[in-house]
């Protein structure tokens, strides 16, 4: 199915999408102007501000650790309820992305090497880990409970918007009905809002110096590769049967909230 995504056009906001315009597997669409995922708001400029609050933007879940939101806090306006939910509490090297973990990484790069063989190995990991480990999952319940009672434009991110908010996303995309490969879709897509960026970040590396088994690490780590978020997925299927499941029997989703959920933020696809 060829879906088309698209980024909002925020200046200093590279990697943040409406989901409006998803299809789900019964021929509906998720409603435009309800849910953004995006990466962090860090001193965006006035205008893009102005554009959020014009979209209705009325809640902010920032899925950051603190150490990130210290070095790099949210820009926010007045009206806007801002609320903290650091899925992971740690920094989690190629998933927080705090200045200080730069220093850490070479280190990090032989004990990731060494347990988990790649970084593809590593990156699958963390998200299973993400949706599977008690600590995560509280806030995570949390998180979906903002979204379920929300009744306005609610945004989430991380620091890029590529790994704790393409989890969320994944979570609401799944009650929501919309099929596995769209949601993959959907998630790769951060690889292509951030090309530039990747390009550019990769080129550094290139020519530091550093290791190359360091370098390969980190490669893996800046990517959106369908693998890392399909096997977070299918290790819930194995264990609660489904996404759907996962969010009954783990984070406390109601049928009464998932319909509730398709009330707000479905609608039949223009004809």
């Amino acid at each position: 199915m060829h879906v088309q995504i698209k980024r909002m056009p925020l200046k200093k906001m590279f990697n943040t999408r409406d989901l409006g315009g998803i299809p789900t597997a019964d021929g509906r669409v998720i409603k435009h102007g309800k849910l953004i995922r995006s990466g962090k708001l860090y001193k965006i400029p006035a205008k893009t501000v102005e554009t959020l609050k014009n979209y209705g933007v009325k809640t902010v879940i920032d899925l950051r650790i603190f150490t990130e939101l210290e070095e790099d806090p949210d820009t926010l306006w007045e009206g806007v309820k801002y609320v903290h939910l650091p899925v992971l509490c740690t920094a989690t090297p190629g998933i927080t992305r705090e200045r200080s973990m730069q220093r850490t990484m070479a280190i990090e790069s032989k004990r990731i090497k060494e347990e988990f063989g790649t970084a593809d190995n590593y990156m699958a990991e963390m998200y299973c880990a993400v949706l599977l480990n008690e600590e995560p999952q509280q806030l995570l319940k949390q998180a979906l409970r903002l979204i379920i009672d929300n009744e306005d434009c609610i945004l989430w991110h991380c620091s890029g918007g590529k790994d704790r908010a393409g989890i969320v996303a994944m979570l609401v995309e799944s009650l929501l009905g919309v099929s596995e490969e769209v949601i993959v879709h959907d998630y790769v897509t951060s690889h292509r809002f951030q090309r530039a960026r990747f390009f550019w970040n990769r080129a550094g590396l290139v020519i530091a110096p550093v290791s190359l088994r360091f370098k390969k690490i980190l490669y893996g780590m800046m990517a959106a590769k369908p693998q890392y978020l399909t096997a977070a997925m299918n290790r819930v299927k194995e264990k609660y049967g489904s996404v759907v499941g996962y969010c009954k029997e783990v984070l406390g989703v109601t049928d009464d909230d998932i319909e509730l959920m398709k009330i707000k933020y479905l609608e039949n696809a223009a004809p």
